[in-house]
This record gives C-alpha cells, structure tokens and sequence, in this order.
C-alpha cells in the first residue's frame, strides 16, 4: 500500500514527538515537511524537538520549517507546565545533529500543495496559527489539499486549559476561528481532546508496556511523556496521561480507526471567558456543516499502531539520546535539503 504524503505542523510538545515517530516511522506515512510553530513550547524549542524527534525515527533528512512565534493576536502562553521546560519531559536530551531550514512554514504549507495539488494531507498538532497566516494569503488553501487532519478542539466542551476549552483551540482562538471559517467537512476533520481522554488513555498497564518493549523509540516515547504523566495524575485526573497529538495522526493514517463521527457546524469563541471554546450548532436549522468532527476510535487499533510503530528497529539511528533514562540531567539551551515527491 502507497504510504500517505504528508505536510505536519506541529509544536512539537512530548506527544506531538510520539505522533512524529508514528508519521515517519509505522510505514503509512511518507513525510514531505515539518512545520513548526510556537505552542506547547516557544517556537526555537518547538523546532528543536521535531529535529529530535525525526533523527529518533531514524529520517533526519525531513525538513523541518521554523513559522510563526506568537500567535496571531495574543502573547504566547505555553503548555510548558504539562510538557517540562524543554517540551520532552526535561530528562536532559541532547541537541539534534541537524538544523532547521531557512524558508518560513507558512511558505511551505503554501507551496507544497500548489505544486502538488490534490496529493499532500496536512497534518496539525498544534495551534493554528501558521495555518491561518496562510489562509489569510490564500484562502483556497484547503482545496488544494488532498485533506486535512487537524488535533484541535473538544467537542464535549471538556477542556484541558480551561474548562470548555481544549489547548491549541484555547492558545490561539482567533486562528482557529480563521480556519473553521474556511473549512468544509469534506476538506476538513478535527479530532479533539474528547477523543483522547476516552480512547487515547496511556494505562499504568500500557506505559509499562512501552517501557518493556526497550527500543529506542519506545524508551524515547516512555521517558518525554514523564512530567505529562504527572499533570494527568494531577490536573485531569485520568487514569494515566493521554495523547491526543498521535491518536490524531493515527485517524490520518488510518481513517479505519474512527468509529464514530458528525459533521456539524463549529464555531470558536474569542470572548475572554469562553476563549477557545468550540460553539457546535447540531440544530436542524444550523448552518451547513463546516467540519467533520472525530467523536471516537477504537482505542485497541490505535494503540496496536503505536506498540508496533515503537517496537520496530530504527534503520539508521542518529541520535544519541533516544535511549535516555528516566534521571533528569540539566537541559542544555536551544540551539536537510526538501524531498522531491
């Protein structure tokens, strides 16, 4: 079977770098860019931990793209409080042996569809304000997609940030509102912290699992999601942390995995006391639908991808910290040509 071309933006956050392993190295997804965006963390870390996170799967030679570092009308409030400082759990990870690429994400998610158009599925892991910046400058931009997948929202209205709000919705509303506007539920699928907190559940059971696999990326996956397991016991009070950010690119790369699914008009909220909320008009006289909402997957299918995706070898490791335990060590500061498809 053809693996998935694919455009991820992403600020890459312990999950997000989960979901990367899962894109470049579980044989479904055919990586073409990176896009990075500030979120989880500022946008120079953000870049840092994809570089990190593909040279772990073994693809150093993805490019990853630096874009925007604020969003789009707001000052930045990360997710470092759920993340560590580093994003990736702050065990001391090395730098990556690779750098970032010059040309801006917003000219990348802009370009790679128009030479392409119709083939590349886009990816978000993140706020959506690189998206937005570039629908702004081109608001066809969907359609010229083969389709897009986007880790945002909480349909239930149970956040994660507040309480009806769900993070990368919440950090920059006004882009997410940019991009619903311009959706269509053909074009367009979002899958929200709903979904995760019920079918995405990492269990005691399962985060021994990962850690007894013993590959480097399963002990990579273990150890990034250390301080995230803590917030969960702390502030969500799931029974275990959860990954919104994989189980988002598992639906992309595999649409089976979705049991159940609406099409509904979505709103966001930009209103201070119900900033990022998502507003879903499901009456028989709402608007059109806008967007197709993931309600649930099945979690023993996602979870089967991720166990495999982590157990396999890595071709041709590169980076020196994939195995690192779980003692943190001081976290240095932050410090590949494009693929022809």
């Amino acid at each position: 079977m053809p693996r998935l071309p694919l455009i991820i933006d992403t600020d890459t956050g312990s999950d997000d770098a989960v979901a990367l392993l899962l894109a470049a190295a579980g044989g479904l997804g055919d990586i073409h860019a990176v896009t990075t965006v500030a979120g989880n963390v500022p946008l120079r870390t953000a870049t840092r931990n994809a570089l990190i996170s593909l040279e772990v799967a073994g693809c150093p030679q993805i490019p990853v793209h630096p874009g925007c570092g604020r969003p789009m009308m707001r000052s930045l409030s990360s997710a470092q409080h759920v993340h560590g400082e580093d994003g990736m759990g702050d065990i001391g990870l090395p730098e990556p042996s690779t750098l970032p690429e010059d040309s801006h994400a917003v000219d990348v998610l802009l370009s790679y569809p128009r030479r392409h158009p119709g083939l590349l599925t886009l990816v978000t892991l993140a706020p959506l304000t690189n998206v937005a910046a570039a629908l702004t400058l081109d608001p066809l931009l969907f359609s010229r997609y083969r389709h897009v997948y986007c880790m945002a929202g909480a349909a239930d209205l149970a956040g994660n940030i507040s309480a009806t709000a769900e993070f990368n919705v919440w950090a920059d509303p006004e882009a997410a509102r940019i991009v619903t506007r311009a959706a269509t539920p053909d074009k367009v699928t979002w899958i929200g912290w709903d979904v995760s907190r019920q079918d995405a559940v990492m269990t005691a059971s399962d985060q021994q699992r990962l850690l007894d696999i013993g590959t480097p990326m399963a002990t990579f996956a273990h150890n990034i999601n250390r301080t995230v397991a803590d917030w969960a016991r702390d502030v969500t009070g799931l029974p275990g942390y959860d990954l919104p950010d994989p189980v988002a690119m598992a639906v992309a790369l595999d649409p089976g995995l979705v049991t159940r699914q609406e099409r509904a008009h979505v709103q966001i909220s930009v209103a201070d006391e119900t900033r990022g909320q998502m507003i879903v008009d499901r009456r028989v006289s709402a608007p059109a639908p806008n967007i197709t909402l993931v309600r649930r997957v099945d979690e023993a299918g996602f979870k089967r991808l991720l166990f495999d995706t982590v157990a396999s070898p890595v071709p041709h490791p590169t980076y020196a910290g994939a195995s690192l335990g779980e003692t943190p060590v001081p976290h240095p500061a932050d410090a590949g040509a494009p693929i022809d498809i």
